[in-house]
């Protein structure tokens, strides 16, 4: 009963799929940090461009 329609220009929505598509990328190459607490003891890590590997997993 009460909604409320919001006009959003062609441009507009253009801006924000390039913004999301941007953001989506940037993701990729630099994934965001988990919070210290939230990370596992046995996942690896990226130290300098190298992947250290923690735990009694084998490496393959």
């Amino acid at each position: 009963m009460g909604e409320v329609i919001q006009f959003v220009s062609k441009a507009e929505r253009e801006r924000l799929r390039l913004i999301r598509e941007a953001r989506a990328m940037y993701d990729s190459v630099f994934p965001p940090a988990d919070p210290v607490g939230k990370q596992s003891d046995n996942a690896p890590v990226v130290v300098n461009g190298t992947w250290i590997h923690r735990g009694s997993e084998p490496l393959s």
